[in-house]
């Protein structure tokens, strides 16, 4: 039975993990120092295990913990590890930088999920609303294994496949690919269009429509915009839509903006986001 010591156990995500994995056939240890943390794990019925006792013996190690304490945490928590076990990292941020000790003899797996897709077949109420995943909704992962024996990959899917339930597939992708995907296209990018368009759609109410009446006209019409463009649909814009966005292009859309994807650039966007005091107007 392979043994998992949860870091964080009882945080935001770590609870999400935790609800996951606290009756599956692992041998869980579940960590958590965090007063609200350990409240959560006793609504659970469970108790949390000392750090101490519980990494020495686990195979894999799970860090359910935010990006910004990666660094500090993975320092006491790696050389506790016992040779030939794995951690596992949620995110692709500190492995990326660099963050992590050096443990030659400690494989490092990172996996991210994808969260439910936009376009899907679930039928359940719940899980329709499961925006995030792994609690109804099926949703797929993306999976590194940055350092350790190739074995170790499949392994590591399993857990992931496991804590992230359901999953309905896996992408096999390297960290650097990882970031790219987050932050760069997800976040910095992805997210940032979201925010604006509720901006768009806001400047549309001060200048008199209905509230009501715009967010459903928006997201609607958001709805058949990226079944159109993620080729979902099965039709084209119409004629005279096409002519308004190229009209609108350059007012709103920056050019260059591809150059956010530049190693450097990604690099820039993750150092910010774990020393977020480093944030300068203009970027």
């Amino acid at each position: 039975m392979t043994t998992i010591a949860l870091i964080g156990a009882g945080g935001k995500m770590g609870c999400r993990i935790t609800d996951n994995l606290k009756d599956s056939t692992y041998d869980m240890r579940f960590v958590e120092v965090g007063e609200r943390g350990l409240v959560n794990l006793e609504m659970r019925g469970l108790s949390a295990a000392p750090q101490d006792t519980a990494v020495p013996v686990a195979d894999v190690v799970i860090l359910a913990v935010p990006d910004v304490a990666i660094q500090k945490i993975s320092a006491d928590v790696v050389p506790l590890m016992k040779t030939g076990s794995m951690l596992i990292v949620l995110d692709p941020a500190a492995a990326y930088l660099g963050h992590l000790p050096g443990r030659p003899d400690v494989t490092y797996y990172v996996a991210h999920p994808c969260h439910p897709p936009l376009f899907n077949d679930e039928t359940d109420v719940e899980a329709r609303r499961d925006f995030f995943g792994g609690i109804k909704a099926k949703q797929a992962v993306v999976c590194a294994l940055m350092q350790g024996p190739e074995e170790h990959y499949a392994i590591g899917e399993q857990i992931v496949r496991a804590m992230y339930a359901p999953v309905i597939r896996t992408h096999r992708i390297t960290v650097e690919q990882m970031a790219t995907l987050e932050p760069a296209m997800a976040e910095t990018i992805g997210a940032g269009v979201a925010m604006f368009l509720k901006s768009v759609m806001d400047e549309a109410v001060k200048r008199g429509v209905p509230q009501e009446a715009a967010k459903d006209f928006m997201l609607g019409h958001l709805n058949i915009e990226l079944a159109i463009v993620f080729d979902e649909a099965g039709n084209p814009f119409s004629d005279a839509c096409q002519v308004a966005i190229e009209y609108g292009r350059p007012h709103w859309l920056k050019e260059g903006w591809e150059r956010l994807f530049e190693p450097e650039r990604v690099r820039e966007q993750i150092d910010v986001m774990l020393h977020p005091e480093k944030l300068r107007k203009d970027i």
